[in-house]
């Protein structure tokens, strides 16, 4: 089992399925052909699922850094007797069309090893474990690379020779000179279809170099964000299209299963499915990072997806990038998990259960994205109306919330706030959806739950907006509140709910939990880490309230922990700060990209961009 931590990772993606490398040149983690598919490599939560190294003999100081506005990533090794440079990347495929990104991919992983000054000895060393492990394939030698056989996956290495095979490896060792440059390449076949020849190297040269031009292409036909932390803004929109699906237009959580929220706890869930709120999320940021002129495919694939989907009478939550609804998780036993923390779980139970909050997040992000509407189906203006209807009938009812606790439904503020949103934004788009005649219903629901928020949701003790009616405890979803309208951000009311939050639900660095898990409210044993999401929202409610320069202190805060090339985790470990959760965490860079959007917003509007005390 690799002893990496998970922010010595760095994503690759060709927008079907994801792959993570280590800052050694390993790669712990890749799954083809889909980001939900078993698992080629994944030393990440287990040795024997098996690995891809490539490194010098001799050890090395090592530095990495993404290829500027691309998802491929360049680590240089620097020895005693010269300097190697990696560069790898999920390849594209062909294509012309930078809003089509990906569509073509060959479902290939690409590994250029280059010699830049002096001479490195070269130690390439491939361990494909399909199917989460279980199967150590075979090899067939052909010309240019080897033929990988074992269940249904079929893979092909491509690269230079001489090679030594061993079982359930293969291992080249060769010497480079400055500026010679060699390149190693894995490619995915499904058992039953022609087994694809090796790359050539020249082929492999190409497809590399496409690829960068290819996320480059589409970085200058989206991003036009201007304002404070462009890079890291511009870089957390690449990283969310890269989590994208592209035959469906799904948007998955993150790239990975059962990286826990606490080593050695139990806290460990499969976030490769898409949730229609993290996703829903996801497109609102890229309105800031990445103007996405595709948001009609997404809201497509939810119509597809969801259509008549229900969970006792609401919208189910999550699917799979392919529109599956059967999402039954089940254990790896065979698998210790990273750093020991049982179980590896894939499947993911919450498709079960009933979480309300969903119908307001994708009806807002309907509402970012109305004037794309008209390039949707009938059918799909036709289900966002249905969503709202479906907000209506049942926000009264408790609910397991957005944080997916596994204790009893409960009656979440949070819920009820995103139904309001739900009708709130369908009466706005009530002629685009062509739902007038349910405006009056919407409205009176909206002024219904508006009403027992106000009500219910304050706790007068607590002096603040708390995590479910007539409970006293703090949560950092009611900082939402003023981020969807509900209250103005100056309402004190809501102050004193981010004063709350700012006071009770910080650890020593300043970062935010969600909730305290001690008061056992999701049926979880064990702790967890800081919640990046919510202390984004910190700083994106305390820069709608006109608190600039706290807001920037506080966003300063969370980025201090990025890795070095821009990726975050869901967690930050309160006591040695390391990331927890699964990586890259799609809400820790939505959040990201909305506080750093909100915090120039205000400072732009009090003329400013200097943090007050």
């Amino acid at each position: 089992m690799t002893d990496a931590a998970i922010e010595d990772h760095a994503l690759l993606s060709d927008r079907h399925s994801a792959a993570l490398v280590a800052s050694d040149g390993t790669v712990d983690w890749l799954c083809f052909p889909r980001f939900d598919s078993p698992s080629v490599f994944g030393q990440l939560l287990g040795d024997q699922a098996g690995s891809w190294s490539i490194r010098p003999l001799e050890s090395a100081e090592t530095t990495r850094e993404y290829v500027p506005r691309s998802m491929a990533v360049r680590t240089t090794f620097r020895t005693t007797t010269g300097t190697m440079e990696l560069v790898d990347a999920m390849i594209l495929g062909p294509s012309s069309d930078p809003h089509r990104l990906g569509e073509y991919a060959p479902h290939a992983l690409v590994r250029r090893v280059s010699c830049t000054q002096g001479r490195v000895n070269v130690d390439m060393r491939f361990r494909p474990r399909p199917e989460y492990g279980l199967i150590t394939p075979r090899f067939t030698g052909v010309d240019g690379g080897f033929e990988v056989w074992g269940g249904p996956d079929r893979l092909v290495l491509s690269g230079p020779g001489p090679a030594t095979v061993s079982p359930g490896e293969v291992r080249t060792t060769m010497r480079l000179n400055a500026y010679e440059t060699r390149y190693f390449g894995v490619r995915y076949s499904p058992l039953g279809a022609p087994m694809p020849a090796p790359y050539s190297q020249g082929a492999m040269a190409a497809e590399l170099d496409a690829t960068i031009i290819g996320w480059r292409a589409w970085s200058a036909a989206h991003q036009q964000y201007e304002g404070p932390w462009q890079d890291l803004v511009h870089h957390s929109g690449r990283v969310l299209h890269a989590l994208s699906y592209q035959p469906t237009g799904a948007i998955v959580a993150a790239a990975t299963t059962s990286l826990p929220e606490a080593v050695g706890e139990e806290r460990n869930w499969d976030y490769r499915y898409s949730w229609l709120r993290d996703a829903s999320l996801t497109m609102e940021a890229l309105w800031v990072a990445a103007c996405p002129d595709e948001a009609h495919e997404f809201f497509d694939f939810v119509t597809a997806a969801a259509a008549d989907s229900r969970v006792e009478g609401s919208l189910q939550i999550v699917f799979g990038v392919g529109g599956e609804r059967d999402l039954s998780e089940r254990v790896l036993p065979h698998l210790s998990g990273w750093r020991n923390s049982r179980p590896v779980r894939v499947g993911n139970g919450a498709w079960t259960q009933t979480q309300l909050d969903v119908h307001g997040e994708l009806l807002q992000a309907a509402h970012r994205f109305r004037d794309q509407l008209g390039n949707s189906s009938v059918a799909t203006r036709a289900f966002l109306a249905d969503v709202a209807d479906a907000a209506a009938a049942n926000w009264e009812q408790p609910d397991s919330g957005i944080w997916e606790i596994r204790g009893r439904p409960r009656h979440f503020l949070h819920s009820k706030l995103m139904c309001w949103v739900a009708l709130d934004r369908a009466v706005a788009m009530a002629d685009q959806l062509g739902a007038g005649d349910r405006v009056d219903g919407w409205a009176r629901t909206a002024s219904l739950i508006r009403e027992a928020i106000l009500t219910q949701g304050w706790h007068s003790e607590a002096k603040a907006f708390t995590q479910a009616f007539g409970s006293p405890d703090l949560d950092a979803s009611a900082l939402m509140m003023p981020m969807v309208g509900f209250l103005p951000p100056d309402d004190p009311r809501v102050l004193s709910t981010v004063d709350a939050v700012a006071e009770q639900l910080v650890d020593a660095r300043g970062l935010v939990y969600r909730y305290h898990t001690d008061s056992e409210v999701d049926g979880l044993s064990g702790g967890e880490g800081t919640f990046l999401l919510c202390t984004f929202w910190l700083a994106h409610a305390l820069a709608l309230a006109g608190r600039a320069g706290e807001a920037r202190l506080v966003f300063e805060r969370a980025i201090a922990h990025v890795n070095d090339v821009g990726l975050f985790a869901e967690e930050i470990d309160p006591i040695d700060g390391m990331h927890l959760g699964n990586f890259p965490q799609a809400l820790s860079h939505i959040g990201l990209v909305n506080a750093a959007w909100a915090i120039h917003q205000a400072e732009t509007s009090r003329g400013t961009t200097e943090p007050t005390d």
